[in-house]
C-alpha cells in the first residue's frame, strides 16, 4: 500500500511539472503553429541560473531573479530567433528553434564545464513529509496545488483580459488580426514570456526533486511535456495538463516495475498510438481548411 501510494504521489508530482512545460508549448503552437524545440532548453536554463544564483545570493533573493531572468531569455529569443522570421515558411522558423536549443545546450556545457551541478536545497520544498504512511517531499503535495493554481490564473488571463482576447483572436485567424488592429509582435512577446515563466516554476519543482542539471537536462522533460501537448490535443491547455499529468504516472509505474528501462520508449510509443488513433489529441479540434 504505502508504496503504490509513493508511485502515485511520484506520478502526480512528476505530472505537474511536465504540465508547466507543455503549456509553454501548447500556448506557442496555439498562436504561431510553431514547435519551439528551444523551450525545454529554457527549462535547464532556468535550473543553471538558481545553482549560480544562489552561490551568491540569498535564496529568497535568487527565486526571483531567476524567473525574472528566465522571463528575459524567452523575449530574447523569440525576438531574435523567431521574430525576424515571421514571414518566412515554417520550416525556417523550426530550424532556427532547433538552433537556438542547440546554442543553449552548448553555452551551458561551456560555463559548466560539462560537469553536473547540485541545485540548491529549497528550505519549505525539500524537507520530507509522511502522506499514509509514504515518505515524500513537500515538493510532491506542493506541484498538482500549485499547477491548479497557476492554470486557473491562466484561465482567467485569457478569457477575462484584453490580452487574452488578443491572444485567442491571434490563434484564430492571425492575418485578420493583424488587419484589425491587434498588436501582434506584444501578443506573441507575451505568450513567450508566460511560457518561459512557467517553465521556470516547472524548474524550480523539478530539479527540487532531481537535483543534478547537466546542460541536456532540458531535453528529455522537454520531450516528453511536448508528447503530453500533443497527447492532450496541441493548443489545449486543459489538455496539455490532463496528458502531462497521465504521462507522469505511467512512467512513475513503470519506473517501479520491471519495465523501467522501457520507461522513455513507452512515452514516444504513445504518441505514436495517439497520432494513429487520433491524431489531434484527446482535446483537439478537428480544424478544417476553407476554400
Amino acid at each position: 500500500m504505502q508504496y503504490a501510494v509513493s508511485i502515485l504521489l511520484s506520478g502526480i508530482s512528476l505530472g505537474g511539472q511536465y504540465a508547466l512545460i507543455a503549456i509553454g508549448y501548447t500556448m506557442v503552437y496555439g498562436i504561431l503553429r510553431l514547435i519551439n524545440f528551444a523551450h525545454g532548453d529554457v527549462f535547464m536554463v532556468a535550473g543553471l541560473m538558481m545553482v549560480y544564483l544562489s552561490a551568491s545570493l540569498p535564496l529568497m533573493a535568487s527565486l526571483p531573479l531567476m524567473l525574472l531572468l528566465t522571463v528575459v531569455l524567452g523575449f530574447v529569443i523569440e525576438r531574435a530567433a523567431y521574430k525576424p522570421l515571421r514571414s518566412a515558411p515554417r520550416m525556417s522558423v523550426m530550424i532556427s528553434a532547433i538552433g537556438v536549443s542547440y546554442l543553449l545546450q552548448n553555452l551551458a556545457t561551456y560555463v559548466t564545464g560539462g560537469l553536473p551541478q547540485m541545485y540548491p536545497s529549497l528550505p519549505f520544498l525539500s524537507e520530507s513529509v509522511t502522506i499514509l504512511g509514504a515518505p515524500t517531499k513537500w515538493v510532491t503535495v506542493v506541484t498538482p496545488i500549485l499547477v491548479v493554481i497557476l492554470v486557473i490564473a491562466l484561465t482567467q488571463l485569457i478569457n477575462r483580459t484584453k490580452v487574452g482576447m488578443a491572444m485567442r483572436a491571434v490563434a484564430k485567424d492571425f492575418e485578420t488580426s493583424q488587419l484589425m488592429g491587434i498588436k501582434i509582435n506584444s501578443v506573441i512577446s507575451v505568450t513567450f514570456i508566460i511560457g518561459s515563466f512557467l517553465a521556470a516554476v516547472g524548474s524550480m519543482l523539478y530539479f527540487t526533486n532531481y537535483p543534478s542539471i547537466v546542460p541536456l537536462s532540458g531535453a528529455l522533460p522537454g520531450l516528453r511535456a511536448f508528447v503530453a501537448a500533443v497527447f492532450g490535443g496541441i493548443g489545449s491547455i486543459p489538455g496539455a495538463v490532463i496528458g502531462a499529468f497521465l504521462i507522469g504516472i505511467c512512467e512513475s509505474i513503470i519506473k517501479g516495475s520491471d519495465w523501467s528501462v522501457f520507461s522513455d520508449a513507452f512515452t514516444f510509443a504513445l504518441l505514436i498510438v495517439i497520432l494513429v488513433v487520433k491524431p489531434t489529441g484527446l482535446f483537439g479540434e478537428k480544424a478544417t481548411d476553407k476554400v
